[in-house]
This record gives C-alpha cells, structure tokens and sequence, in this order.
C-alpha cells in the first residue's frame, strides 16, 4: 500500500480518493488486464471480469459523490488539476473497461464523475477530463511513486521515458523563445542554439530508448487503451496526446518550420489548447506572436559573409536537423510498430477506438506523417514546407 503524503491544504476527502487513486484503483485495473490477457483476442473487453468492474465503478463513485459537495475551487491550481486527473483518471478506466463507451451513448452515464470533472474544468480553464500532463509534467510522486492505471512495467517505462522527453522538448522551446527579444545576432543566441540542438538530441536518444526497450504488446493492450476519448456530460473529449504539450509546437514556429498562417498546421495547434495546462495555453499562444528564426535569418542574409551569421546559420541548421531527426524517429521508431503493425492484427470491430484522437488510424497516420514532413522541411508540393527557405540558408553558407 502507498502511505499517500497528501498537499497540506488537502481536504481528508480529497486525500482518501487520492489514496484510492495510487493503491485500490491500481490493483482493480491490473487484476482486469490480467484476465484480458489469457483470452485469444486480448481486444475483446466487453463482458470480462464484470464482478471487478463493479467494484471499481463502484468504490470510485463513493468517493466522488462527497467531493461534489466541497466543489474545491478556491485551494489553488495545483490541487484542483490533480483532483481532475484523479476523476479523469477514473473515467478512463471505466472507459478502457467498457463500463462506459461513447459511440452507444449520448451522455455519460458517470453522472458523478462527470459532474465534478466538468466543475473543475471551468475553474481551471482546461478541457474536463484526464489529460497528458496528468500522466507526466502534474503526476505527483510520493515515496518516489506517481499515479498509474496499472503495476505494468512497460506503463512505468513508457511515462518514464515520456516525461524526460517532454522536460527535454521544453527545455529546446525555453531556449529558443529568448532570441527573439535579443536578436538572432546577439552573441548570446548562438549559446541558444546550442542549447536548443542538444536538448532535442537528449529526446531522441529518450526516445530512442524507449522504442528499444518497451514491449510492443504490453504497450499495445496493457497502456494505450487507457488514452482513448471519453464523454464528459453529453461532450465527447479525445484522449490523452504524447503531444499535448506547447514545447512541440513553440519549436515549430520559432523555428519557422512550420507557419501560424498555414491552415491545416494551425488547426492542430488550436485544438489542442484545451488539453493543455493555462501556462502552457500561454507560451503557445506567445509563439503566434514571435517572428522565427528561420525568417529573422533570412531577413539578414546581406551578412551572410559575417562571422557572426555563418556561426548562427550553422547552428541553426542543426537545431532543424536534430528536430527533424526527432519527429522522424517518433513516427517511424514508435508510433509505426508500437500502434499502426499491431493494430493490424485487430479484428474489425475492435479498430474502431484505436487511436486516441479520435479519427481512424489510417487519417491520424496521414496527418502526422505531413507533421513529420514539415518538420523535416521535405520536399512536398502538397503541404506547405520550408524545404526551399532551408536550402537557401544552406547556401549562404562558406
């Protein structure tokens, strides 16, 4: 049992779902995932261990009901956001299990869940439901040990691995958002570069590793159902992203690999806001308003011949580079033989609820594979890039 040391300011209800939430809740989940796991089609949920569905759907409905009554808006971000990841993560599993499953309902029939998610949610200005900061960047620890679905190792391994990326791409983002009010010629800047390059390095290399040591099917059938969209109320909300993070795309655009002006690029950014955490609303919403790199390097190439622009450009080029490294391995090193190759084996009524954006897999696929290409700067003449701007710059150089 975890001996949960809760926020000073927590209430002694808000501690006992929290204490739910890292102990009892854990143990159901994984007796469930024990019993999908002897099946020949590990896929098929519906009607399995229905004796330990009741207990969880149960046990966390009596745990919510008193916290409806306090509301807990007024105790500060902190402990209200991880009271909405404690219900969302509670929802999901009764998602995962099938208690709950949007496509044969109009509201979710987690009236109390649902009620206090959606509570929370207004307060604090994100979309009411268990999101990725939840599992990573907000996913306290106590005792060294943070909130999981499961006792899988490969769940640990993956949100592991996952949050050193995200503090890695965070990192690159910091560096490169304070360019701007400098100058990309500022001496300073070229130390920026550097420090974004090598923090993109570090999350390739994570990723890296987590592609050589997580196991394909305990990933497949034991992790990723837990991400798929569930409804709130009468509202659908799509599952937790890898990307929902601001990082991702600040490093787009203050690149310039990617434009606020290009439609289809914008529209991803602007759905995720909801998933993202107020302060990470707020960076994200600062990168529409920064010029890039790219350009500001551009707009001076009549200095081309400067020390000081052959130094940057260089530099700047393998930030690219090692961003473009990273999308690439992302999709081809994990998302490809971590979901697209098992998911072939699915039988067709499963495939359904596969991805956790919502749309099916063969789109989802698509969409990120131009994403990835932008990155890349590739040469399309389909979707916007900078693969000519690129080789410009490249150009300029001795």
């Amino acid at each position: 049992m975890i001996d949960a040391q809760p926020h000073s300011s927590t209430t002694p209800r808000v501690a006992a779902f929290d204490h739910w939430i890292r102990s009892r809740f854990i143990d159901l989940n994984t007796q469930l995932e024990d019993r999908y796991a002897v099946q020949d089609n590990r896929s098929h949920v519906e009607g399995v261990g229905n004796d330990v569905k009741a207990q969880l759907l149960a046990e966390g409905r009596d745990l919510i009901v008193p916290l409806i009554e306090e509301g807990n808006t007024d105790e500060g971000f902190d402990r209200a956001f991880e009271l909405l990841g404690n219900v969302g993560y509670y929802m999901a599993a009764c998602r995962r299990h099938e208690i709950t499953e949007p496509s044969r309902e109009r509201t979710s029939p987690l009236i109390e869940a649902s009620t206090l998610a959606l509570h929370l949610g207004a307060s604090l200005g994100t979309a009411p439901r268990f999101v990725t900061s939840h599992m990573e960047t907000y996913n306290r620890a106590v005792n060294g040990v943070y909130r999981t679905f499961t006792h899988s190792p490969s769940e640990k391994l993956f949100l592991d691995h996952n949050t050193r990326g995200a503090f890695a791409y965070m990192r690159a983002a910091d560096a490169l958002g304070r360019i701007h009010p400098m100058g990309v010629s500022h001496p300073a800047s070229l130390d920026l570069l550097v420090h974004a390059r090598d923090a993109l390095r570090d999350a390739y290399e994570m990723n890296v590793e987590l592609g050589r040591t997580l196991d394909v099917d305990d990933f497949f059938f034991r992790v990723r159902p837990y991400y798929k969209p569930y409804r709130v109320g009468s509202q659908e909300y799509r599952g937790a992203n890898a990307g929902d993070f601001a990082a991702f795309n600040q490093i787009d655009m203050l690149l310039g690999l990617c434009r606020p002006t290009d439609p289809s690029y914008s529209q991803i950014v602007v759905e995720k806001f909801p998933y993202l955490t107020p302060d990470e609303q707020r960076r994200l919403h600062e990168s529409f308003r920064h010029p890039s790199v790219l350009d500001a390097l551009l707009e001076q190439s009549e200095h081309a011949d400067e020390p000081w622009f052959q130094l940057h450009t260089t530099a700047f080029l393998e930030v690219c580079e090692a961003h473009g490294r990273a999308a690439e391995h992302h999709h081809e090193g994990l998302v490809v033989p971590f979901i697209k190759r098992p998911s072939e084996n699915v039988p067709e009524e499963h495939l359904a609820g596969i991805t956790a954006s919502g749309p099916p897999l063969d789109v989802l696929l698509r969409s990120l594979r131009g994403l990835v290409d932008r990155r890349l700067a590739s040469d399309r003449d389909d979707i916007p890039t900078r693969h000519d701007d690129l080789a410009a710059l490249r150009g300029m150089l001795a």
